[in-house]
């Protein structure tokens, strides 16, 4: 099956999907006030599933991708891959299940997944002597980490579900900076040699990058462990500062044209400008939390993620990294999304307006992706776009 001949198949598929369908469930929570059958709050649930389902997806299919290529190894394929699905699928299953076959059960099934996943990652890093890339194995280990404290919650063990999932939001903007600092200024560079020649290259790797770095580790720890602490604001607006300056070097509004190249400077963007909101609602409350948790979240992440899996997905079929009429919507319902969130909470009366209509941006970007990509993913049948 064409499918599980690589691991950005299946993961990018069902992570399209799954982001597609699990905002609609909480935004029918959100409204009429629902609860889930299960031991989590519904916006508990939410948090979790975008993180450790969504997110983790995602994650799953571009280490399983890139990691070929950092190892000269084969790529996981056929059967392995398919249980890997299958374990990340049984896991959102039994959550929305915790209420039937219980809490312990759900949370066997879900953190599978993740565990199986860092033990096929190790192997392969380790086989193939890729010691740079060992941090993914951090990342990946916090990640099991959060969706840990979240099961304790579920199991009346201990309240960490806001802990937990602060840890697992934190690794995914971690990556961002991380993963994001090395291939959007490596692509905006080759993209101007090759299209708009005389233009300055992007800035080389120095002093600020590493900074930048420091501080977001910093600041991202900071409101892990201790969000209502003194410092952490201060940590959080100097991580989004640095980004931004870091972010001012890589030539963006040079690529304005390029749109698979220009949302990767804007999902870094997002990332800059909601470390700065969380910053500001620590030190003068002007900044409505959940405005700054959104610009991060929908921002950041859902911006970043949809232009990861757009480019992954064409390049790695064989098709021209392009930017087709689908793909371009499904960027402006991206941002759309975004900007409504995070205008939501000042919308007075109109806040739940506000944040069902970027709900539905968030839906439809998603489902575009799925709809208009899986063509991709599940099989080589090429089309003309």
């Amino acid at each position: 099956m064409q499918i599980l001949s690589a691991g950005f198949r299946p993961f990018f598929f069902l992570a399209g999907l799954w982001a597609a369908a699990a905002v609609p469930v909480w935004l029918t929570a959100y409204v009429h006030g629902y609860s889930l059958r299960g031991p989590l709050p519904a916006v508990v649930w939410h948090a979790h599933e975008l993180v450790f389902g969504f997110g983790a997806a995602t994650v799953a299919g571009f280490l399983l991708t890139a990691i070929p290529n950092w190892t000269g190894r084969l790529p996981l394929r056929g059967a392995p891959l398919a249980l890997l699905a299958a374990l990340w699928l049984a896991g959102r299953v039994a959550i929305l299940a915790a209420g039937i076959i219980g809490a312990p059960a759900a949370a066997a099934a879900d953190l599978s997944f993740l565990a199986l996943l860092i033990a096929l990652v190790a192997r392969e890093l380790i086989a193939g002597r890729n010691w740079r890339n060992l941090p993914m194995l951090v990342a990946l280990s916090l990640l099991l980490a959060g969706n840990v404290l979240v099961h304790l919650h579920a199991l009346d063990i201990a309240y960490t579900a806001g802990m937990g999932n602060r840890v697992g939001i934190a690794t995914l903007l971690l990556l961002i900076a991380l993963v994001g600092g090395r291939i959007v200024p490596s692509f905006t560079r080759n993209w101007l040699a090759r299209e708009r020649r005389g233009l300055r290259a992007p800035a080389q790797w120095g002093a600020l990058d590493r900074f930048a770095l420091i501080a977001v580790f910093m600041g991202l720890a900071a409101w892990v462990v201790a969000p209502d602490s003194a410092p952490a604001p201060w940590l959080e607006v100097a991580a989004g500062v640095a980004l931004a300056a870091r972010l001012s070097r890589w030539r963006g509004l040079a690529t304005l044209r390029e749109p698979l190249l220009f949302v990767l400077h804007a999902g870094y963007g997002w990332l800059a400008l909601g470390l700065v909101l969380l910053g500001l609602n620590g030190l003068y409350q002007a900044v409505p939390a959940s405005a700054a948790l959104h610009a991060l979240t929908v921002g950041a992440i859902g911006t970043m993620t949809l232009a990861v899996m757009t480019r992954a997905t064409l390049g790695h079929t064989g098709r021209p990294l392009r930017a087709d009429g689908a793909t371009r919507a499904l960027y402006g319902l991206i941002t759309l999304a975004a900007l409504l969130r995070l205008c939501a909470p000042l919308a007075g009366d109109r806040a739940v307006l506000l944040a069902e209509l970027a709900g539905l941006a968030w839906t439809a970007a998603f489902a575009t992706f799925a709809l208009h990509y899986g063509r991709f993913l599940l099989s080589n049948a090429r089309s003309n776009p």
